[in-house]
């Protein structure tokens, strides 16, 4: 003899905290915010690592003449890093636009990358400075101070967002 059993499974929304709303909304904005900077820092530093004098020519590194030798070693080093590294907010803005949960560990991740990236640019130019070093010309100085601490504020952004959207 065969007993058949039925069952019936209820979906029952999640409702979402009336403070956490506003993020939901703004989930793709961010996202988008997070893409188009997260471009222009991994597309920038993958460039000055693949191909330094077509950087050069777009701005978006030093000509090796007029920086220290010291420093041009270490700004193709972080080129190279930053290549393998800051793709991870990419993907977490890319996620984040499609809706996919698994955003928040590339966010966290990312974050702490651009959190790091950012922190460490400016405050080794700083250092560099104050020694008197030449680390580019006034422009790009003024360039690197004004998008550094912006990526870096991006990362802790979106690691206060991803840390957010786990807890709930």
């Amino acid at each position: 003899m065969t007993t058949r059993v039925e069952s019936t499974v209820t979906y029952v929304p999640i409702a979402v905290e009336p403070w956490l709303k506003p993020w939901t909304q703004m989930g793709v904005a961010w996202g988008i915010v997070v893409v188009v900077l997260s471009l222009l820092a991994w597309g920038g530093q993958t460039v000055s690592w693949s191909a330094p004098e077509t950087a050069v020519r777009l701005g978006l590194t030093e000509a090796k003449d007029e920086v220290e030798p010291v420093y041009w070693a270490d700004i193709r080093a972080e080129a190279l890093w930053d290549t393998f590294t800051l793709w991870t907010l990419l993907v977490a803005g890319i996620l984040l636009i499609l809706d996919a949960s698994v955003w928040t560990y590339f966010g966290l991740v990312g974050g702490a990358v651009y959190a790091y990236f950012g922190g460490r640019g400016v405050l080794a130019r700083l250092e560099m400075q104050r020694r008197g070093l030449r680390i580019g010309t006034p422009s790009s100085v003024k360039a690197a101070y004004m998008f550094l601490p912006l990526w870096g504020v991006t990362g802790l952004i979106t690691i206060i967002a991803a840390a957010v959207a786990l807890s709930s």
